[in-house]
């Protein structure tokens, strides 16, 4: 088995099923997917669409730095939306928290997420 390290954030939602917050292998982490549960309550974040996209980026970014890294250090980004008419959010609110040069990113239409989520992300950090 190669170098590997679990990642954990308290400062992030806890895993609610079989899976890790983010696995590192030598210098790239593998960040699980992030919905917009605020971590203290564990319960969805309150508000609109942008609202939860925040909170989503929020929770990624906590993993990053429990991983030596930030959202910065984000190499290819997964994200999925339940309604794709939301792709302007998202890349409002990505702006706030990212910076040129941007990640390589997908943004998938999905049926639905857990917990009634209108978006979830993850990706994958180079550190």
């Amino acid at each position: 088995m190669p170098n590997r390290a679990i990642i954990h954030s308290e400062n992030a939602p806890k895993a609610i099923g079989t899976y890790s917050q983010a696995v590192k292998v030598s210098n790239t982490v593998y960040l699980s997917g992030q919905i917009p549960l605020v971590p203290e309550t564990m319960t969805m974040v309150e508000g609109d669409f942008a609202a939860q996209a925040e909170q989503v980026f929020k929770n990624l970014s906590a993993v990053c730095t429990a991983a030596d890294g930030s959202l910065q250090h984000i190499v290819k980004l997964n994200i999925y939306l339940t309604d794709l008419s939301h792709f302007p959010s998202i890349n409002d609110v990505m702006a706030k928290y990212f910076r040129e040069p941007y990640p390589a990113r997908a943004a998938i239409g999905v049926k639905e997420l857990p917990k009634g989520a209108l978006v979830e992300a993850d990706g994958i950090m180079v550190v």
